[in-house]
């Protein structure tokens, strides 16, 4: 692959000098341009529905930091709230969905076909950054993973343990793997359009994978991740693709083999030396500093930062958080990082 791209070269598999660097969630609140921009939306279902202030706000950490990716701002429920469903976000709570727990609850859900009347913005929000970003820079699209969207949508709102979704797997399995099909299909429709409009690299957010144990986990967490990367690399045999199945623990291993995916995404639950021995022989690892360092900064930080970086230097991998960052960050503390990470000196 002839790039300059830092990102697109470690995704092609090149051992780089020092990684290149993007934040999950790097676009919002702990910003104050973010919060300004939020202000001028209304809502954060506004600002994610208006193309022009979504760019805005993904464009915001790239001209603050230099970031090497800017990930398209917008939400993973948006995509059951184009397949139907009722979404609305409660002030310092978070999502609220209506629910789908029962056969017929499911069948009032939109046909695919119907999606992109409803996500037309987002893919406009595509073209414009595709355009605005600077040449260096790499343009991530990304959606939940199906069990992760499923999980939100059988509960109506986050839970601390996804025991809706399980309860409802264990007890109408039939719907459950409806839903899960459906959603499978959706992503790979969402994605698709994606990068018809211009993202060159996308994402798959399983946040609660890790609740799935033994074979859920390969069923409703591996098997759709598996079919949504065989899909869309039929199509768009070129677009690299990174998966996160969050806290999936020792079933990391195999995941990116199996999946067919281009690379791993891991958490700040797994030592970085574990990846490198366990994981990284398979392919590019993105990972995986705590976020709670982006709050308290300091040389703890940048120990865990040279550590990072240093177990991971023999392979293609690319620097990130091991989840989102937190509103409560310091963005003195983001400056710091990505000056840790390129000073870095291989030893």
């Amino acid at each position: 692959m002839t790039t300059n791209k830092k990102i697109l070269k470690a995704l092609a598999g090149e051992v780089l000098d020092t990684p290149p660097i993007w934040m999950m969630r790097q676009a919002g609140r702990y910003l104050p341009e973010y919060r300004e921009t939020r202000a001028q939306a209304g809502d954060f279902l506004s600002l994610c529905y208006n193309s022009e202030l979504a760019a805005e706000v993904t464009l915001q950490p790239i001209r603050r930091y230099g970031f090497d990716a800017a990930i398209l701002f917008a939400d993973i429920l948006l995509l059951p709230q184009a397949l139907g469903a009722d979404l609305w976000f409660v002030t310092g709570e978070g999502p609220r969905l209506s629910t789908i727990n029962s056969t017929e609850e499911l069948k009032s859900l939109k046909p695919i076909s119907e999606i992109h009347d409803v996500l037309h913005p987002i893919y406009e929000t595509v073209r414009i950054l595709s355009k605005e970003l600077p040449k260096e820079t790499t343009l991530i699209g990304f959606a939940g993973a199906p069990w992760t969207v499923a999980t939100y949508m059988i509960a109506g709102r986050g839970t601390p343990d996804q025991k809706p979704a399980h309860d409802f797997k264990d007890n109408n399995v039939l719907a459950f793997e409806t839903l899960i099909e459906l959603l499978t299909k959706a992503t790979i429709e969402y994605l698709s359009a994606q990068i018809d409009a211009g993202a060159e690299v996308v994402k798959i957010f399983d946040s609660w994978a890790g609740s799935l144990k033994g074979d859920d986990f390969i069923k409703y967490a591996l098997e759709p991740t598996k079919t949504i990367v065989a899909e869309l690399k039929a199509k768009y045999p070129m677009v690299p693709i990174i998966a996160f199945p969050r806290q999936a623990g020792v079933a990391y291993k195999g995941f990116l083999k199996s999946t067919g995916a281009d690379c791993l995404a891991v958490d700040d639950s797994v030592a970085s030396a574990w990846v490198a021995k366990y994981l990284q022989i398979d392919g590019c690892i993105q990972g995986n500093l705590k976020s709670s360092h982006m709050v308290s900064g300091g040389q703890d930080m940048v120990d865990e930062i040279n550590t990072i970086v240093s177990d991971l230097s023999q392979g293609p991998h690319i620097f990130n958080l091991g989840h989102g960052i937190t509103p409560d960050a310091n963005p003195e503390n983001v400056a710091l990082m990505i000056e840790t990470i390129r000073n870095f000196k291989r030893s």
